[in-house]
């Protein structure tokens, strides 16, 4: 696959681009990460051209020219080799601009979309994603529909999960008991009940695994549980009969940047089959839940030259392998060095939503800054609500959304109830007649929380110290 330079004339000047990886770099939107690793566009002059010129190229492009060559990286030979013909068939003729019109007609539905994305290439859904406007990528996102199962069903049309994140500094198992029924009143833990452990060794895990399944179990609820520790530990613990429901992973774009992450193509497969031969899920395979971010894969070094956009679709493609559950973009955890303000966090979770789902993922966001970021809470409502707007599967759900123990700023179970309530939307079905079952919610069709703790909780509440 050999390179080519790029150029584009307006009026009477010339502009050049060294390659399609310089092109990509410098039609990206303005964000600190780019700046940092010296590929962003010069002025705002350049980055318009580069738009211009990305706009005019042929999508089968990237079939025939990668970013990162293919001996050299196993993320490009796992697109190439993967990708569909067949399903690129109806757009191989369009360019970059032909294909953003067509993404936005009326004519194409969400099915069209879904027999489409096999044949889209992560570079592809980055690249015209750059010239697209964050309307457009709400428009198009929303119209993706993407439909996971393991003990619910996520992604349906109308519906937005919640991660319900019982951190707790000291992996105190009341503190987390606690926080978790907190979230549960609130109508949370659809999507997962998922604990970022304080302790990441194995017995840790396998206590905290077994703890959630205890509750889930006893209240029989028709959600999944998940540690978010590493790979092998939920694999060693799998190996001593923990409960596992979700293995967890965070991934990046390129095959350097997952190696910084102690991961690999081959030990992800591993993880899924051990997960796979337990047969917990009740009405669904989807075991796997991957966690990724603009800007990892330039914090290890490992980004190739490539824009941080870019690298972060291609983690996509590394998810879309695996089949999982859930995805999530933790948009602005990494800091202001990658996403420098509310308004580049708000572009950044719009693009990681709509290129996820055009690829076909199950893609949730995690909406959440840290607090040397030029952003506060407002921004997070902003892209919160757009997000709800574009059919997000799911977002996180933590007290008073500050994660005392990860030291950054998220969604609260609140935030989460006023977007399902403002947008109309509800939790995974088989989680929200639980909810009314439990008198969480009322049984008529506003979906209300009950003013009083259900008697299910009462003597649970009571036995926490």
């Amino acid at each position: 696959m050999q390179a080519h330079q790029y150029t584009h004339t307006v009026g009477s000047r010339r502009y050049g681009f060294r390659d399609l990886k310089d092109l990509m770099a410098k039609a990206t939107p303005k964000r600190s990460g780019d700046l940092l690793a010296g590929v962003a566009a010069r002025n705002a002059e350049e980055r318009a051209v580069a738009q211009m010129a990305l706009a005019e190229l042929p999508l089968a492009t990237f079939l025939s020219e990668a970013l990162i060559p293919y001996e050299d990286d196993d993320i490009t030979r796992l697109i190439i080799d993967s990708h569909d013909g067949a399903a690129f068939a109806p757009v191989s003729h369009l360019t970059v601009g032909d294909f953003r019109n067509w993404l936005l007609g009326d004519d194409v539905d969400s099915a069209q979309l879904a027999a489409l994305a096999p044949g889209i290439t992560p570079e592809m859904a980055a690249a015209v994603c750059k010239i697209m406007r964050n309307q457009d990528l709400i428009l198009v996102a929303k119209k993706c529909s993407v439909v996971t199962r393991f003990r619910n069903t996520i992604g349906l049309p109308g519906r937005l999960a919640t991660r319900l994140q019982p951190n707790h500094p000291l992996d105190d198992a009341a503190g987390i008991a606690a926080s978790l029924l907190d979230g549960l009143l609130y109508g949370s833990g659809d999507a997962v009940i998922g604990i970022n452990p304080a302790t990441d060794n194995l017995q840790q895990v396998i206590k905290l695994v077994t703890m959630l399944d205890d509750i889930i179990s006893q209240y029989q609820i028709p959600t999944q549980s998940c540690v978010l520790t590493h790979v092998t530990n939920t694999i060693a613990a799998i190996e001593r009969g923990a409960p596992v429901d979700l293995v967890f992973q965070s991934i990046g774009g390129t095959e350097a940047s997952n190696r910084s992450f102690g991961v690999s193509l081959a030990l992800l497969g591993e993880a899924r089959s051990a997960a796979l031969s337990l047969q917990r899920g009740t009405l669904g395979d989807n075991v796997m839940y991957f966690e990724t971010g603009q800007g990892s894969a330039l914090s290890a070094q490992a980004h190739h030259g490539l824009d941080q956009q870019t690298c972060e679709a291609r983690a996509y493609a590394v998810a879309r392998q695996f089949k999982p559950l859930l995805v999530n973009s933790v948009v602005g955890f990494i800091g202001p060095e990658y996403l420098f303000d509310g308004k580049q966090i708000i572009r950044a979770g719009l693009e990681d939503h709509f290129c996820a789902k055009l690829l076909g993922l199950p893609m949730g966001c995690d909406v959440c800054y840290t607090n040397h970021a030029e952003a506060d809470q407002n921004d997070m409502d902003v892209l919160l609500t757009l997000l709800g707007v574009a059919g997000c599967s799911f977002v996180m759900g933590i007290p008073g959304s500050d994660d005392i123990m990860l030291n950054y700023q998220t969604t609260s179970f609140h935030d989460a109830l006023y977007a399902r309530r403002v947008l109309g939307l509800r939790p995974a079905p088989e989680f929200e007649a639980w909810l009314q079952q439990m008198q969480i919610f009322s049984r008529d069709d506003q979906f209300r929380l009950n003013a009083t703790l259900p008697p299910a909780f009462q003597k649970a509440l009571l036995r926490l110290p």
